[in-house]
């Protein structure tokens, strides 16, 4: 029976990546993701869910914070759509990380590296050179000279999941950093026992276990369910104002209009930046047919 639970859920991904009862997890994933230098050898949750409260104020932001032994604070998020002015959004709350750590009277020499990594079940970044790179690091550099470092201190690390396609049809063979990320794209539809065999290592074993905990947790299982549906109704309040949009170029008696709001909904569908309205309608009816069958023919495959 498929694991059923998918880690792109934040509430998920908060249990499977930031439970004090499994920081093995926690300290493999980082390694993986940024293979620092200095590896993480111990690291605090500093954000638990503690016992069962799983009050509404407490759901809200279900990130993971985390702190190592070398006082490098982690800041870890799951995000399965796009809000408004998200950049800032990343670094607003990596500055408070970092701000957080300095107490009164400590100098600032005492302040420990912030590192921000955000899993993004969303195509975010649009450039020639990001098509199929899926892992982008960012932090403080010249403008004139992209050698030369501010600081290392202040991290960014985005995870694009749909641009995310195995380097080799040999799962055992991949790297850490992609194993996580197969098995965030793929856990959900996946036996637990195939999963944990593919990915062969022991934290990879015990984060399919804590998602396998999750589905024989009533109170578990029940905040998955609400979380899940939260997003859902998140997603299909974006594809109800993409269908507005649709109606309003109908009632101009466009067919460009028509298929334009065709083509976003479907490229929110399928985790695409969405074109913007002059953009599209900057292209001839031919066009946007020959995009429109395109991506049709991309979802069908994906829900094949």
């Amino acid at each position: 029976m498929p694991l059923g639970i998918d880690p792109r859920v934040d509430f998920a991904c908060k249990l499977m990546l930031g439970s004090p009862d499994h920081p093995a997890v926690t300290i493999h994933f980082l390694n993986s993701m940024l293979r620092p230098k200095v590896p993480v050898v111990e690291v605090d949750i500093l954000n638990p869910l503690v016992g069962k409260d799983r009050s509404e104020d407490k759901l809200i932001v279900l990130d993971v914070l985390a702190r190592d032994s070398w006082g490098r604070r982690f800041n870890i998020e799951m995000q399965t759509r796009l809000p408004l002015s998200f950049p800032n959004r990343l670094l607003f709350y990596n500055c408070k990380n970092f701000l957080r750590q300095l107490r009164e009277g400590e100098g600032y020499s005492e302040l420990c590296p912030a590192i921000s990594i955000c899993l993004v079940d969303r195509r975010m970044l649009e450039h020639p050179s990001s098509e199929t790179r899926w892992h982008h690091s960012f932090r403080l550099r010249c403008d004139q000279d992209s050698e030369l470092i501010l600081t290392n201190d202040f991290e960014f690390h985005i995870f694009e999941l749909p641009k995310f396609h195995p380097s080799g049809d040999n799962i055992g063979e991949l790297s850490a950093e992609e194993k996580w990320l197969y098995l965030f794209t793929h856990a959900a539809a996946m036996e637990p026992d195939q999963l944990s065999d593919l990915l062969g290592d022991d934290p990879f074993r015990e984060a399919i276990g804590v998602l396998q905990m999750i589905s024989k947790s009533p109170e578990d299982y029940q905040y998955y369910e609400d979380r899940l549906k939260f997003l859902r109704d998140e997603q299909g309040k974006l594809l109800a104002a993409k269908q507005e949009g649709e109606q309003l170029g109908l009632a101009k008696g466009r067919e460009e209009g028509k298929l334009a709001g065709k083509i976003q909904t479907l490229q929110e569908l399928l985790g695409d930046a969405v074109t913007t309205d002059d953009e599209l309608l900057s292209r001839d009816r031919e066009t946007l047919r020959t995009e429109l069958t395109a991506l049709q023919a991309r979802l069908r495959h994906r829900d094949a």
